[in-house]
């Protein structure tokens, strides 16, 4: 088993199926409602840890409910937590719609106090993150955090991963510390400018990516399955039918790190990373729906 290190948020995920999106002023009827675990951090330290990685959670936490559901989420996993809990700030929740008919969902996350992590904070962990085979971050952390984490893990030798979301404008030199950047095909058109639809189109993505620093980018795009440069279009893994896309990202990211910890190569990792996010969309939710080792083994055997 390898080690991986994971800065990022927990949100309790609040998830409402309806036939369609209300407009704005108008209510409609939902067929469904879920309250679980959520947060890209948390969901990659989840996904992570059930395949085996020996992960380590970084952030922060209200003192309440929501961080109870944290606690008991990760322990369950197996993930580390490192974690301050605040008493003057509330823990993450956020707003998920799901679309009954296809799955797909639109979000609105509130990280509440993960959204006081800063630089200093992940300086309090520079052993951890030296000292793991992976460390992995995305953008539901203040900006700055998720710099220094990347600054200390590349000091270190240590394998990079991050995953761009949700889209931002990334401050200079970020990109350069990766060594693999995840975009899906929103996040990638952020970052830069080319739309994503075909391999073609991502493999363009990929080259402009490259020029900017990063050692190997990978283009997740849904259905599809993955892009990853030098490599093509890994293609998606059916697993049964969709019933929620919403943790499939974090399943990837997931699977991504605990391979690579592995030292398994790069085109075995993202192969990995679409059969476990392949698994995830059959079942609803997004922590409690990532699957085991032995649920992804199986599948790929």
């Amino acid at each position: 088993m390898g080690t991986v290190a994971i800065l990022g948020v927990f949100v309790a995920d609040t998830a409402y199926r309806a036939t369609r999106m209300p407009k704005m002023g108008e209510t409609v009827m939902g067929t469904s409602f879920a309250l679980g675990p959520g947060g890209k951090g948390s969901n990659q330290a989840v996904a992570c840890a059930r395949l085996g990685a020996r992960t380590h959670m970084i952030s922060k936490l209200g003192q309440d409910d929501f961080a109870r559901l944290a606690l008991d989420t990760w322990a369950e996993a197996g993930v580390t937590p490192h974690v301050e809990q605040r008493a003057d700030s509330y823990t993450g929740a956020a707003f998920i719609f799901v679309d009954d008919a296809t799955g797909d969902n639109a979000i609105i996350v509130s990280p509440g106090a993960a959204a006081l992590i800063c630089a200093a904070d992940v300086e309090a962990h520079a052993d951890l993150i030296q000292s793991a085979d992976v460390f992995v971050t995305q953008l539901e952390q203040p900006m700055d955090a998720a710099m220094r984490g990347l600054e200390i893990a590349r000091a270190a030798g240590v394998t990079t991963i991050l995953n761009p979301a949700p889209a931002a404008d990334l401050p200079d030199g970020m990109i350069a510390l990766c060594d693999y950047v995840t975009p899906n095909e929103t996040e990638v058109e952020a970052l830069t400018g080319i739309a994503v639809h075909t391999e073609a189109d991502a493999e363009r993505a990929c080259i402009a990516l490259k020029e900017l620093g990063v050692k190997t980018p990978i283009v997740t795009m849904g259905a599809q399955g993955a892009y990853l440069d030098g490599h093509g279009l890994v293609s998606a893994v059916d697993a049964g039918p969709v019933v929620e896309t919403t943790g499939a990202g974090d399943a990837f990211n997931g699977a991504l790190a605990a391979a690579l910890s592995e030292k398994r190569t790069s085109a075995e990792a993202v192969r990995y990373g679409c059969a476990t996010a392949g698994l995830s969309v059959t079942k609803a939710g997004t922590a409690p729906s990532m699957p085991t080792r032995e649920q992804v083994d199986a599948l790929l055997s």
